[in-house]
């Protein structure tokens, strides 16, 4: 129910803000501030979202728990929808999702939601055939095959 009344409600703002905003600054500066809005912003998500996928790459490297760099990516990812959409309502949103200090509220809310049961990182534990043996079939290249030469070269 709450997923539909998004989906009403998002529009609605967004038509009656085109509205006031139109009627108050006319058309083709309105027009001229969603294209901006959305050039900006695709700068904007490009830059920020190298910065995450350079500390997803770091904490991959150093093997700490890369959830909040990937929640920040998968943020600045919804961002950039949001500010590619046309509209101020959305523009707005997304803009506050560029900023680092509004994604960690909204990384810390959503954390506090979310009760993780077990999280495992590293090296696995040894299995019960981890003792060493290896099995393998091999097969001896230099050994003369049995029906002879395939045809395929010449001697």
């Amino acid at each position: 129910m709450r997923l539909f009344l998004l989906f009403l409600l998002v529009p609605l703002i967004e038509i009656a803000l085109f509205i006031q905003i139109g009627g108050f600054i006319g058309l083709f500066p309105t027009l001229a501030i969603v294209i901006i809005t959305a050039v900006l912003g695709t700068i904007l998500v490009r830059s920020q979202g190298l910065a995450v996928l350079n500390q997803v790459r770091g904490s991959f490297e150093e093997l700490s728990d890369p959830t909040e760099p990937l929640a920040h990516g998968a943020m600045i990812l919804f961002s950039g929808a949001l500010l590619l959409t046309p509209g101020f309502f959305t523009d707005a949103v997304g803009f506050a999702l560029l900023i680092p200090g509004v994604r960690g509220s909204v990384y810390r809310a959503i954390r506090s939601r979310i009760d993780v049961q077990r999280f495992e990182y590293g090296e696995r534990p040894p299995s019960p055939r981890d003792d060493g043996v290896i099995d393998a079939e091999y097969e001896d290249l230099d050994a003369p095959h049995p029906k002879g030469p395939s045809g395929w070269t010449r001697h």
